[in-house]
């Protein structure tokens, strides 16, 4: 036998042994976008969570809104896992973390920005990006004005730092509860809210009353489908995970006190806009423009704060990660990798 083929029979199994190492050491694209479901207790209460990708890799925080969870990046996660490393957690009341009722616990936005820092702190977090929607953007700003060093962008989707953005139909009889919660028929006489009042046939509801209809499954399965093009885009899951959460004996109320510490959220958002000023941290403003509840003249207003800002009005709802993922997933991924990748250089 030739020299050459013997050392082709010596060599094979060895030259075998290496690629099979190399197949098995390297993640694959599923592995490294498998999602963790972790819980972590902090001050007593199991504050549960969604992760995925390698800690070592930029790390985006992402802040859920009403009514729903860390559920709705439930897409999101596995789509940028490959480049970034995403933690999505759910506040108390919400979701899977603990639910104490308002007599055990202060359901404020300050309180749960408080938690929300503690349990970034807590997983071993340091600088991050930000991805704000809903009762996200006001628990996430408080996070970036109060350690602005440690925010690398933001990313902004349907939450509100404006007066203008909250100076509508929707908003009136919220901002009525506000002053008082015993108020009747304070803010219900506009185009919205005038057909909830029909449908209960209640022409002098009260403001409690109304806020309620925000609970139920039909008010839910409007945030998802409203200002959607194609409702039939719309998973039905999103509703069906969201409404038994909703539907838990003392969740109303829950809910009631966090439209209530709402009020909270205006008298700081000039501190918010100072932050956006003095700071300049790159941001991405991805928004459903048929949104009712924060219109699009919500995110228009950034642009007076903001130089570093790049901004793209979504034809969609409220919830435009739902039809929307993809697009949203690209244009993060793009964002984060010339704003924040190329600012910190790679992972070791």
């Amino acid at each position: 036998m030739e020299t050459s083929n013997i050392k082709q029979l010596f060599l094979a199994p060895f030259l075998l042994l290496l690629v099979l190492t190399v197949l098995i050491s390297t993640p694959s694209k599923a592995d490294v976008s498998k999602v963790a479901y972790r819980t972590v207790v902090i001050e007593g209460l199991d504050i549960f969570y969604r992760e995925a990708g390698n800690p070592e890799l930029p790390t985006i925080v992402l802040l859920h809104g009403f009514p729903t969870s860390s559920h709705m990046f439930r897409e999101l996660i596995s789509v940028l896992a490959d480049e970034f490393h995403l933690v999505a957690p759910d506040y108390p009341g919400y979701g899977f973390s603990s639910m104490p009722g308002v007599s055990e616990f202060e359901y404020s936005f300050d309180n749960i920005a408080r938690l929300m820092s503690k349990f970034i702190d807590e997983i071993g977090v340091e600088d991050y990006s930000l991805y704000l929607m809903d009762y996200g953007a006001p628990i996430g700003f408080r996070l970036a004005a109060a350690q602005p060093e440690r925010i690398q962008s933001l990313i902004i989707q349907n939450g509100n730092a404006y007066i203008e953005g909250i100076d509508n139909d929707f908003w009136e009889p919220i901002r009525a509860y506000w002053q008082n919660r015993d108020a009747v028929n304070e803010g219900l006489d506009n185009n919205w809210w005038k057909n909830v009042k029909a449908a209960y046939q209640q022409p002098a509801m009260s403001n409690d009353q109304a806020l309620r209809f925000l609970l139920t499954l039909g008010a839910t399965k409007w945030q998802y489908t409203n200002g959607v093009k194609n409702v039939e885009s719309i998973s039905p899951d999103t509703w069906a995970h969201v409404q038994p959460l909703l539907d838990r004996e003392g969740n109303q109320e829950i809910q009631l006190q966090m439209f209530y510490s709402y009020a909270s959220n205006p008298p700081l958002y000039a501190a918010w806009q100072q932050y956006f000023r003095d700071h300049q941290p790159p941001t991405l403003i991805v928004w459903g423009k048929n949104d009712e509840i924060f219109p699009a003249v919500g995110a228009e207003a950034y642009k007076r704060d903001l130089s570093d800002l790049e901004y793209h009005l979504i034809d969609t709802g409220h919830f435009a990660l739902e039809s929307h993922g993809a697009e949203i997933a690209d244009l993060m991924r793009d964002f984060l990798n010339r704003k924040v990748v190329s600012s910190t250089g790679p992972a070791d």
